[in-house]
């Protein structure tokens, strides 16, 4: 039983750590390109873009999952953390930087987005319904698993669950409409 239970902890590590060399890795490429501090800013400002602008739980491999893991902290609170902190970052380099979002693709979107609230502020309201809806599913998940809260779980009709699939469904199709409309190919 011991074997079990580690195998997937020592994947998820190995997952984590392949993850966070590679972000470390692009950190060091957007350094020699452009500086230190610049490479850090965009760096910063595209991994915002993925917490805010992409329909699931982006920062959840790096951020929620192991605290979840390791310290049992649920992965909703952590992920309200991390768009707390992608949000200050942006509205810090948006007002008083903005210089910044000019390096690459991913940061000249997000500055597209966040400087046309109407329609492109959708997609952040889109993926932070699909990531919250994702996340609220991965803490089920995670208590059937540790058996914690295995009444909670089941208490909930399966209705209920159905609902909220045909839900994130809704937030995908909407999404994928609203960036094809800033020309972007995801096909």
């Amino acid at each position: 039983m011991e074997k079990i239970a580690t195998k997937p902890q020592k994947q998820i590590m190995i997952k984590f750590l392949l993850l966070a060399f590679l972000l470390v890795g692009y950190f060091v490429y957007l350094s020699f390109k452009y500086d230190l501090l610049t490479g850090g800013v965009t760096a910063l400002i595209t991994w915002s873009f993925f917490v805010l602008c992409t329909p699931v739980a982006d920062a959840g491999f790096l951020v929620d999952f192991p605290l979840r893991l390791l310290f049992g902290i649920r992965m909703i609170v952590s992920e309200i953390a991390v768009w707390g902190i992608a949000i200050l970052l942006n509205a810090v380099v948006f007002f008083y930087h903005s210089d910044y979002y000019q390096t690459t693709l991913i940061t000249k979107l997000m500055y597209q987005i966040l400087a046309e609230p109407y329609p492109y502020w959708v997609v952040i309201i889109l993926s932070g319904t699909g990531t919250f809806l994702s996340i609220r599913f991965g803490d089920e998940i995670m208590d059937v698993i540790h058996h914690h809260e295995r009444d909670f779980f089941h208490s909930h009709q399966f209705k209920h669950e159905l609902v909220m699939v045909a839900f994130f469904i809704m937030v995908f199709f909407g999404y994928y409409k609203l960036i094809a409309s800033l020309g972007i190919d995801l096909g």
